[in-house]
């Protein structure tokens, strides 16, 4: 019998790809990689290429196309929306990770 997770944390999915893309660029495919080995599953094109689709309307990350793959980086306002998220973040759950 396959064991569920009960809570699930798909919410994050665009704080994540703030985090990793405020480190240095990358692809879709390295982000999906990267992300999922951290949650311990893998990520479909399904999940993290909506998410990336989502925080480009929002001009939160832009690409740039070299050959058939697109590099994404944080924009000015995706620098601000990660500092602030993270900082909401830390807020929320500080009694969490110290207790």
């Amino acid at each position: 019998m396959v064991r569920r997770n009960v809570i699930d944390l798909r919410g994050f999915l665009s704080f994540q790809i703030l985090h990793e893309l405020k480190r240095k660029r990358f692809c879709g495919d390295e982000l999906a990689e990267i992300i999922g080995k951290k949650k311990s599953s893998k990520l479909t094109p399904g999940t993290i290429y909506p998410a990336l689709k989502n925080l480009r309307h929002n001009k939160l990350v832009t690409f740039k196309q070299e050959g058939r793959k697109k590099f994404y980086t944080l924009t000015p306002s995706g620098k601000k929306e990660y500092l602030r998220t993270k900082k909401l973040f830390k807020k929320i759950f500080k009694n969490i990770l110290n207790g």
